[in-house]
């Protein structure tokens, strides 16, 4: 069959039926065939990923060549860790996930790592309970606090990056009270939803993140209920940018304040370690 180019080794013991260039999914199958018994792990286990080097995971001890473009991971306890009903198999996604996202932590990109699962999550809502279990399972993960309050924050209602550095960098940080997040409002008689509200006082704080408002009908809608809630009497609308967020998150805080006494908040933000002096005499 290889005299007459039926098949060709693609690798010492694995082989392809044709002769052109492998497609994505055949270098998959060649990297964990390769280092078989294996499965895709990391970002190359992750659904709809198609990273330039492609990863597999190997029971620890053990040692071995692979095609060029493949990266082994060496683990413990590699099937109860693998979905083998899928096709490559791989690892589950809750584990890639922790695998990834400790790597990401581990470089101080907690941005990355956030934004990773909140993409894994957005077809899967009961995934952050999963990766809690699995967490709890494994006795060493480094970036492990950190990525347990990521997955918390998640689960609780901080949907994004953005959602996630308000709640930390601005309120929680400055001692803003807590809003609500997540909240359904049917102000313009179809159902929306508010990212934070501070219920007792009527202000709402939206976050323009751009992968949700990045077109004029995200904004109508948007526009038409902040209309909707005022005429009602109901709520004052604030739209906070990853700017404000990130790169002025102590001046953003003292503003929100001023607007959250006005409207009957009796208490007094607080200066974080990275208030500059005016912020904090502001504040």
């Amino acid at each position: 069959m290889r005299r007459r180019k039926e098949i060709r080794a693609a690798h010492p013991g694995v082989y392809v039926d044709h002769t052109g260039p492998l497609t994505y999914e055949q270098r998959e199958w060649v990297a964990v065939l390769a280092a078989w018994p294996a499965a895709l792990s990391g970002e190359s286990a992750i659904p709809g990923r198609r990273p330039a080097v492609i990863e597999v995971a190997i029971q620890h001890g053990r040692k071995l060549d692979v095609p060029d473009g493949v990266r082994i991971r060496r683990t413990s306890g590699l099937t109860e860790r693998v979905r083998r009903n899928s096709r490559p198999p791989r690892i589950r996604l809750e584990e890639a996930l922790i695998d990834l996202m400790s790597a990401q932590v581990a470089t101080g990109d907690v941005a990355a790592a956030f934004a990773e699962l909140t993409r894994a999550c957005f077809r899967r809502p009961g995934l952050p309970e999963a990766v809690l279990r699995a967490l709890a399972q494994r006795s060493r993960v480094a970036g492990r606090p950190i990525i347990e309050g990521l997955v918390t924050d998640l689960r609780d209602g901080a949907c994004s990056v953005l959602e996630r550095g308000y709640l930390h960098r601005v309120e929680r940080a400055h001692g803003l009270p807590r809003g609500s997040r997540q909240v359904v409002s049917e102000a313009t008689g179809r159902r929306t939803v508010i990212d934070v509200r501070y219920d007792e006082l009527g202000v709402i704080v939206e976050l323009q993140g751009r992968a949700v408002h990045d077109t004029a009908e995200a904004y109508d809608a948007d526009a038409e209920r902040d209309l909707a809630e005022a005429a009602a009497g109901a709520a004052e609308t604030l739209r906070i940018t990853y700017g404000q967020v990130f790169r002025t998150p102590c001046r953003t805080a003292t503003r929100i304040a001023q607007v959250l006494r006005r409207h009957g908040w009796t208490g007094a933000p607080r200066s974080c370690p990275d208030c500059p002096p005016a912020a904090s005499a502001a504040a």
